[in-house]
């Protein structure tokens, strides 16, 4: 592994999270800073997989754009997971977006952080309908709140369950009565 340079492309080592330098990192990312540059608040690129982190009051705007655009045609919404970075870091929590092209077939991961005290994202059930599912689990598991979402509930823990499963700051063990003494 080099030092100064990224050894994939040759770029310096910033330029994958400058959001200045997104024409060498992807030409996704930069085709999307070109259409509006607040959309991006960095890039990063690893294992061939373009990251934009993006400010959660635009993700709405940038999924319908990057779904309608001919040379994006994002068509299909892969995933949408949480991440919880733990307690001690600050924004705590991500949302991913995985989306891919059927046509193109190109990839890109969408990021929106989010801190603790503040966890809410916008629903994106209005651009891809499968949204939905995805976005119930992330909110069931992790606690992230999709407003505007037609029917945020629980998912896959039962409705009169505490907490928040994926959390790192969940009890390993669970809580009563769902313990496994």
């Amino acid at each position: 592994m080099t030092t100064g340079a990224n050894s994939e492309n040759n770029l310096p080592d910033n330029a994958a999270t400058d959001p200045t330098q997104t024409s060498a990192a992807s030409p996704l990312a930069a085709a999307l800073q070109h259409v509006k540059a607040e959309w991006i608040t960095s890039t990063s690129e690893a294992f061939g997989e373009t990251t934009v982190i993006v400010p959660r009051e635009h993700i709405v705007v940038i999924c319908s754009h990057l779904k309608a655009a001919p040379e994006a045609g994002f068509d299909f919404l892969a995933d949408i997971c949480g991440a919880d970075r733990g307690v001690e870091e600050e924004p705590r929590f991500e949302v991913n977006y995985h989306l891919f092209s059927t046509t193109k077939h190109h990839r890109l991961r969408l990021k929106v952080v989010l801190n603790e005290d503040d966890a809410h994202v916008p629903t994106v059930t209005g651009v891809w309908r499968t949204a939905n599912w995805h976005e119930r689990e992330t909110f069931d598991l992790f606690g992230v709140v999709f407003d505007g979402h037609p029917d945020l509930r629980r998912i896959l823990l039962p409705d009169d369950w505490q907490g928040h499963a994926l959390r790192k700051d969940f009890p390993l063990r669970g809580y009563e009565p769902y313990s496994l003494k």
